[in-house]
């Protein structure tokens, strides 16, 4: 009898097995199928976390400088600084300081604080934002029922406030029931002219956003700012008010103790910092991996133990160890390929139920590495066993019991 040992007998066979020990081939695909689902899952998660960051960014105005205490992002190379918490605090003297610059069409100061938000009987957690009018234009932030609060509101210490969203509908019901009403910030009481459209930042949509001179005394009795936004009017003169910047504020504060960036500087840091979480993420990912493959191994020893006899009469027909070795392995390799596709395609399914809330994503990379692996751990740890038997002698293979 000729033994037929091309690739899609070697297929055939091995699904054949397959269907005979349905519960043995699933139990041998979970590890493979859990390890590949936990790869691509933490890489897409990283990739959401980093297009979530990127967009928050990117929906800031154009031509935006930001001053940050501590070195922040302007580390060498554009890493976070040790100084990225801490650092100085910013105060209205640098806010007249920086509008004198040239190129500077405005100056937004933030001063950012958790806090509890009243009105009537309810009281919720969110955040209170004091800032000025043209904050609103930076943040790309929309009215959806009143108005903003103006310069002169700023100046007079007006008790205004524009809600977020997910703050006033959790207050009032309908978010745009808030306009008209009063709340209650550290016992200031402000009255509410404006709610924000939701946006999806939990903080902003949970912010109380006010004229920053209106928190000076108790809710900001430092009278600081955490950050300082700078609006550029043109796109070339960004390198110039940046220097300007740090020679103003170098008058007041030491080297380190702030830094001054943009845009295009924190989204490139940004990038290079998800690039080596990325490679952890896969490295954490690939022990799932690592467990899968030694799982095949053991259940294809154990198949080599229960099939012995079935090996024996096939060596004695004329199949060589060669044959045995493509046999084994072929299984080895298909339980590994259908592990890893079906990991994949659950990833698939939950990325797009949970991209409806965050905006993870699978990248081709992704993909590969999943299937490329998996592959890799069925040939890998296939091996073992595929030689195991196909050094079993004949003779002994057939009396075995």
């Amino acid at each position: 009898m000729k033994i037929q040992n091309g690739y899609a007998h070697l297929a055939k066979s091995a699904f054949a097995d397959f269907k005979r020990n349905k519960v043995r081939t699933i139990l041998t695909s979970l590890g493979i199928m859990i390890g590949v689902l936990s790869v691509v899952m933490l890489i897409a998660l990283g990739l959401g976390l980093k297009n979530y960051i990127q967009e928050q960014f990117e929906s800031l105005g154009a031509n935006l400088v930001m001053i940050m205490p501590g070195s922040g992002f302007g580390g060498e190379g554009g890493s976070f600084g040790p100084g990225f918490v801490g650092g100085v605090q910013f105060d209205e003297k640098d806010l007249r300081s920086l509008q004198g610059i040239a190129g500077v069409e405005y100056v937004v100061p933030m001063f950012f604080k958790t806090t509890m938000i009243e009105s009537g009987n309810e009281k919720e957690s969110g955040y209170v934002e004091g800032t000025n009018a043209e904050s609103f234009e930076v943040l790309n932030l929309e009215v959806m029922e009143g108005e903003i609060f103006t310069k002169s509101d700023v100046t007079r210490k007006a008790k205004v406030a524009v809600m977020g969203y997910v703050i006033a509908e959790k207050l009032f019901g309908d978010p745009a029931d808030g306009v008209g009403r009063t709340i209650r910030i550290s016992n200031q009481r402000f009255k509410v002219i404006g709610v924000n459209k939701k946006m999806g930042d939990p903080e902003m949509d949970n912010a109380a956003i006010v004229p920053y001179k209106t928190t000076f005394g108790g809710i900001n009795p430092d009278k600081s700012f955490f950050t300082i936004y700078l609006g550029v009017a043109l796109e070339e003169d960004i390198d110039f008010v940046k220097e300007k910047t740090e020679e103003v504020l170098l008058k007041r504060y030491e080297e380190g103790e702030f830094s001054v960036t943009e845009q295009a500087e924190i989204l490139s840091t940004i990038n290079q910092i998800f690039s080596i979480i990325n490679s952890v993420l896969v490295a954490i990912g690939s022990i799932s991996l690592l467990v899968g493959g030694i799982g095949i191994m053991n259940i294809m020893y154990a198949s080599v133990t229960e099939r012995t006899k079935e090996i024996g009469i096939r060596r004695a027909v004329g199949a060589t160890e060669q044959d045995i070795l493509n046999q084994f392995l072929t299984e080895s390799v298909i339980l590994s390929v259908f592990g890893g596709a079906t990991g994949l395609v659950l990833a698939s399914l939950i990325v797009l139920g949970i991209r409806i809330f965050f905006p993870a994503s699978i990248n081709l990379l992704s993909v590969f590495i999943a299937l490329v692996i998996s592959t890799a751990i069925g040939v890998f740890f296939g091996v073992f066993p595929a030689k195991r038997a196909a050094k079993l002698p004949p003779i002994e293979a057939i009396r075995y019991e």
